[in-house]
């Protein structure tokens, strides 16, 4: 590890710089959730046409998912290694350009090979972005450039919800992969023409001569247990809130009749809105001077996340829409809460050269869980608690049930990290 310099002592990005690379990474966030959440919106036409299970439906979330955390190890090597903007355009357009090719699938397996191609794109794209934002904001200052950063969460749920789900309404399913495509081809070409590759580490007061492994690096995070504890909070509160979005689409279409139009535009305001609220009420929180310490911020995420797991419960619990609504409103905004202060522990529990591999490994715990495990979980329990029929409403619900508590789990994560944060965050890079 290690030589020592100051951040002062180096040629540091304007206000206007930093602003401009960061709002370009929040779109590509945002393509990038509108690409996943599109097929949970659509699961009800595609599970109808094809004749799927809901354990079918699950699988149909498992080649992104797969291949994003295959190929999300060795992009983030070469990441860390190479030019981190030439990678991350390319990724977007490959991803972008797959989402599209998922509009003229013909079948049930066409359909999971184009996925394929989505996750291969998407693996090189939150690690190079969280990498580039951490050259140009310094510690201090990345909980609030994360969570501006992760507004592209709740903008791209709302894409993947209501808009989505209108043009299906309009035009059939298949267009609105294509309307959703489109776009991220043109934003690929925007990052290769106006985004420069930034010094590595030129904002943090220690600096490595080169790259470690990805030995090297799994040994230094195990070796931090606040890192550990952090990536599996992280993880699972993916695990519990994604987990549960992914049949909430199909769980409005059983229980309460609509069409996915319907159950999109529900659910895309709250996207939409409480999302957005609760990224932006995060900013303005952990830019406030208190917010510094690290250590209240695990502590805000603790508290968050535990308050937030009883409506998440009630919401699938009630039979009645008005109070499952309310309960997704507190509920839905929590799970938008927790991404970009979780990215910035990580960021500040690593050092500068193994940043993008450190978001890799958390995105591989996170993906494992809430685009493998829980749908394939909610899936099976589904169909086992139909007893045998066809999946309906009643066993759905029951699924979602089980899945809900599990934001305790997460909570309990946030609650050990706190312990060991500060003097983990000054052994990476260099000062708190």
């Amino acid at each position: 590890m290690a030589t020592k310099a100051t951040p002062e002592g180096v040629d540091t990005p304007t206000l206007g710089q930093r602003w401009y690379v960061l709002i370009i990474m929040m779109l590509v966030y945002t393509i990038s959730i509108a690409d996943r959440y599109v097929l949970s919106t659509l699961l009800g036409p595609i599970s109808k046409e094809f004749g799927l299970s809901d354990t079918e439906t699950a699988w149909l979330g498992i080649p992104l998912a797969l291949f994003y955390v295959v190929m999300g190890i060795p992009l983030s090597w070469l990441c860390d290694r190479s030019n981190r903007t030439r990678l991350l355009a390319a990724s977007v357009a490959i991803w972008s350009f797959m989402t599209a090719v998922t509009g003229y699938t013909k079948g049930y397996f066409d359909l999971l090979l184009a996925r394929v191609g989505v996750g291969i794109g998407e693996a090189g794209g939150t690690p190079a972005c969280n990498a580039i934002i951490a050259d140009y904001f310094p510690a201090d200052r990345r909980s609030m450039a994360m969570t501006v950063f992760a507004l592209g969460a709740p903008l791209g749920a709302w894409l993947g919800s209501d808009i989505a789900g209108y043009v299906s309404t309009l035009h059939g399913w298949r267009a609105a992969f294509l309307v959703l495509g489109v776009p991220g081809i043109i934003l690929a070409l925007i990052i290769l023409v106006t985004i420069k590759e930034p010094v590595r580490g030129r904002l943090d007061a220690v600096t490595e001569e080169k790259a470690p492994t990805v030995v090297e690096t799994i040994k230094f995070l195990w070796s931090q247990k606040s890192a550990v504890h952090a990536l599996w909070a992280s993880g699972l509160s993916a695990f519990w809130g994604w987990g549960l979005m992914w049949f909430t689409p199909l769980f409005l279409q059983r229980t309460y009749g609509m069409n996915e139009g319907e159950a999109g535009g529900l659910l895309g305001w709250i996207y939409m809105f409480g999302g957005i609220g609760a990224s932006l009420l995060t900013a303005w929180v952990v830019a406030r001077p208190a917010y510094t310490d690290p250590r209240k911020i695990a502590r805000l995420l603790a508290v968050v996340t535990g308050l937030a797991t009883i409506p998440s419960f009630l919401a699938y619990y009630t039979h009645d829409l008005g109070m499952a609504k309310l309960m997704w409103w507190l509920f839905i905004p929590a799970i938008y809460f927790y991404i970009g202060p979780a990215f910035a522990l990580c960021q500040n529990l690593s050092s500068p050269r193994m940043r993008a591999m450190t978001v890799a490994i958390s995105l591989l715990i996170a993906n494992v869980l809430n685009l493998i495990v829980a749908p394939w979980i909610v899936g099976s329990l589904s169909d086992y608690f139909a007893a045998g029929g066809p999946a309906d409403a009643a066993s759905l619900r029951l699924a979602q049930l089980v899945l809900a508590p599990t934001g305790l789990w997460a909570a309990f994560h946030y609650w050990r990290a706190e312990k060991y944060i500060v003097e983990d965050q000054k052994r990476a890079i260099g000062y708190v």
